[in-house]
């Protein structure tokens, strides 16, 4: 009994001790923080409105922009650079300048002069013969009537005179060649007017041909023939077309009249003449553009440039510009061209390389008009007069 009575009084003391833990624990968890009061609030500054300054202006002092030192120094003192001013070069005289040219031509052209006195030379001309010299004035772009009455001609003759030497025969074939390329032609470039007006030169032809070169190579020709020139860009419809002539203007000191791209041809060409009368110069030449031939509305366009440019004084030339590498294409060109503008006179390009001397031959039989200027070559002084006893000798060689 005992034993019970201990065992009751040891729970008792231990549970006592459990319960004084847990209230003393308790006791020491802090107490939540008290609610706050209320604040004392600050009104925010208000936003700067437009014009305001965004921040309070401070007194400071302030420069004006005579007391702020510049860059560099002085401004007055920077040197500006002047664009470079081109210099103006002396073209090459064009007194027998296709004579000087001549090698160049007889290098390309001779072929032709060569395989007529090879043909000529044989022992019995009989019809084959002849035929073959037909075939090959055709394949040097003659033209089918010119051939016909050129060996007409030389058979003829042949025929007559018993000629079998090689300088007879050379003789024989420079004397048909010069007589059927019309010697008696007027081949001056007429640029001397009749009133008191510049002469006035328009350039015509298709793109392609050369005609925007050409006409900075013909300023080049008049201006070492001591002509003042002026240019008008009139071929607005090509890119850049304008900025070229004006460099070939520039080389030889001409001005050159033009417009913005797309404007109007007409209008370019009437200011070019208007500026030309003014500044009193020589010579007007007139780039027109590249025509199409097959376009009406182009060509009828170019009718119009004339038109306008001869309100001004009449046209003293105007050159019909063909490839000579074209052949019988150019034939047709020309036919248009010349029932829209009343063409004086022609400039064969591109006569040098793969080109055919009997074009020359052809177009002048075609339109009744001379060929006065020929181009042989890329560089700046290679548009030469033509001089048909020169071509005629580097045409067969000597």
């Amino acid at each position: 009994m005992e034993t019970v009575i201990l065992a009751v009084v040891i729970a008792v003391l231990v549970l006592g001790v459990l319960g004084g833990l847990v209230v003393g624990s308790r006791r020491k968890k802090p107490l939540p923080p008290a609610p706050p009061t209320t604040p004392d609030l600050t009104t925010p500054p208000a936003e700067p409105h437009v014009g305001d300054e965004a921040e309070t202006p401070r007194d400071e002092p302030r420069r004006t922009i005579e007391e702020v030192d510049l860059p560099g120094g002085d401004a007055s003192s920077v040197a500006v650079e002047e664009p470079p001013v081109p210099a103006i070069e002396v073209p090459e005289p064009t007194a027998g300048r296709l004579v000087r040219l001549r090698t160049r031509l007889s290098r390309s052209q001779n072929a032709l002069g060569k395989g007529l006195l090879a043909l000529l030379a044989r022992e019995h001309l009989d019809d084959e013969t002849w035929e073959e010299v037909e075939d090959t004035l055709l394949t040097a772009d003659v033209g089918v009537q010119p051939t016909q009455e050129l060996v007409e001609r030389l058979r003829e003759r042949v025929k007559v005179l018993g000629t079998r030497t090689p300088a007879e025969l050379r003789g024989l074939l420079r004397e048909e060649l010069l007589q059927i390329l019309e010697p008696g032609f007027d081949r001056a470039v007429k640029t001397d007017s009749n009133l008191d007006t510049p002469g006035i030169v328009m350039v015509v032809g298709v793109n392609g041909t050369g005609k925007t070169t050409t006409t900075g190579k013909l300023a080049r020709v008049l201006v070492a023939d001591g002509k003042n020139v002026v240019l008008g860009a009139a071929d607005t419809f090509r890119a850049a077309a304008a900025d070229q002539l004006q460099t070939w203007g520039d080389r030889v000191g001409a001005r050159t009249v033009r417009g913005p791209e797309g404007g109007d041809p007409a209008s370019i060409a009437f200011d070019a003449v208007k500026e030309g009368i003014a500044a009193g110069v020589d010579v007007v030449l007139i780039d027109t553009a590249g025509r199409l031939h097959t376009k009406t509305g182009l060509m009828d366009e170019l009718g119009k440039v004339k038109r306008v440019v001869e309100k001004h004084a009449p046209l003293d030339e105007v050159l019909l510009v063909l490839d000579a590498t074209t052949g019988q294409n150019g034939l047709v060109q020309a036919r248009v061209f010349a029932e829209v503008v009343d063409i004086t006179g022609i400039v064969l390009t591109k006569l040098d390389g793969t080109a055919k001397g009997g074009i020359v031959i052809a177009v002048q039989r075609e339109l009744g008009v001379p060929v006065k200027l020929i181009g042989l070559g890329e560089g700046a002084d290679d548009l030469a007069p033509f001089e048909p006893e020169a071509f005629v000798d580097a045409l067969i060689g000597d």
